[in-house]
């Protein structure tokens, strides 16, 4: 195995709610308040639907997509949502800074360094907007590929936070049978206070609607002691994707961060400011100046005209 290369699962579709328009000569992120299944091949028009959303959309008659049947590639909840605070340089998409809250792994002047991760909240290097959330959903759609996935991307809490407790309660309650479970990606919407009352998607991880959780589980137990039998050896392909992972500092590159940032945060590459600050006390001292105030202002505070 190539050290330094993160070996991700195979990506064969990507799953979407939202898009990137064209604006006044810019490249802007609209949200959507449906599923759209993609391949991963990109035009000036977008990303070129997977013949997969057809097949959904002709079973939902016209309605809108909200709801996609799916099995997970991993029993473990940690491999099929990949979470972490990442901070991508707005103008290349290179990964900067990636942490879990606790220790990130981050760029500095005198190269890699593991460092602590206090959230971007309480961090003057990721901090105003620059370090967010951000997440990846591994799911298999249909039989055609059994190890090939699609996958969900996303920087919003309200996915990560409702993803991240579905996979660990339907780990606990299958008895660790998470790869054999039938499930459902689900849109839902609500109104925040931030939203000032309009709807905003997030995405959540079901049971299938023609089954109850006793079915589920049943249906997941034998499933997962048929593979066994069969000699598919789930617990050791966890432990590959595991170490694949593991292989690399970033588990993603450049390409994917450009379109992070085109896609969540409206920044893409042909209008991107750069955001490297060369070190934390650089980016602190940079904070301090923008809120010092001029000398004008100053007199004005002192009563001065």
């Amino acid at each position: 195995m190539i050290k330094g290369l993160a070996i991700t699962p195979p990506v064969i579709g990507r799953i979407s709610i939202g898009r990137v328009v064209e604006k006044n000569g810019k490249r802007l992120p609209e949200k959507d308040d449906q599923f759209t299944i993609t391949t991963q091949i990109q035009t000036r028009d977008g990303w070129l639907p997977h013949p997969l959303d057809e097949a959904l959309r002709q079973e939902v008659q016209g309605k809108k997509l909200r709801s996609i049947p799916v099995t997970l590639p991993f029993n473990d909840p940690d491999l099929n949502l990949r979470a972490e605070y990442t901070f991508f340089e707005r103008k290349s998409g290179r990964p900067l800074c990636a942490g879990n809250g606790e220790t990130c792994r981050r760029h500095t002047e005198k190269g890699l360094s593991s460092l602590d991760c206090p959230s971007p909240d309480l961090c003057d290097y990721g901090s105003h907007g620059l370090c967010k959330p951000y997440g990846r959903l591994y799911v298999r759609i249909g039989n055609d590929d059994e190890l090939g996935c699609f996958v969900f991307r996303t920087t919003g809490y309200n996915s990560i936070r409702t993803l991240a407790a579905r996979l660990r309660y339907f780990h606990a309650i299958s008895g660790g049978n998470l790869a054999t479970l039938p499930l459902e990606l689900k849109l839902r919407g609500k109104s925040t206070t931030q939203s000032h009352g309009a709807p905003i998607y997030y995405v959540d991880l079901t049971l299938r609607t023609d089954q109850t959780l006793k079915e589920a589980v049943t249906h997941a137990r034998e499933e997962a002691k048929g593979r066994e039998n069969l000699g598919i050896h789930q617990t050791e392909l966890d432990k590959v994707a595991q170490a694949g992972l593991m292989n690399a500092w970033f588990e993603y590159g450049e390409d994917e961060g450009l379109q992070v940032v085109e896609e969540f945060s409206g920044e893409g590459s042909n209008q991107a400011k750069e955001s490297h600050p060369q070190s934390t006390a650089g980016l602190g001292n940079k904070l301090a100046r923008k809120q010092k105030p001029s000398r004008r202002e100053s007199q004005k505070i002192n009563g001065h005209s």
